[in-house]
């Protein structure tokens, strides 16, 4: 199973407020909520939009991607 890196931005956004608090408001688990916060966890549709109407912020963000692509190795072409 792939391990994401935690998600800094959640945590600022929790602005200091306790993962059990804020898993309070939203109606999951603190262990719940601090899965989704480390990376261990993706949330569901319904509890992402749940976190992102406590926290403020777009709830597909969840579901973006921060990679960008390697620009600096070229694609493998013929006779590589």
């Amino acid at each position: 199973m792939e391990v994401r890196p935690l998600r800094d931005w959640l945590v600022a956004l929790r602005a200091g407020r306790s993962q059990s608090k804020v898993a309070k408001e939203i109606g999951i688990a603190q262990s719940t909520y601090a899965s989704i916060e480390t990376g261990y966890r993706t949330p569901s549709v319904e509890t992402a939009k749940k976190i992102a109407d406590v926290l403020g912020f777009p709830w597909t963000r969840f579901f973006e991607t921060d990679e960008e692509p390697d620009n600096k190795t070229p694609p493998a072409g013929p006779g590589a």
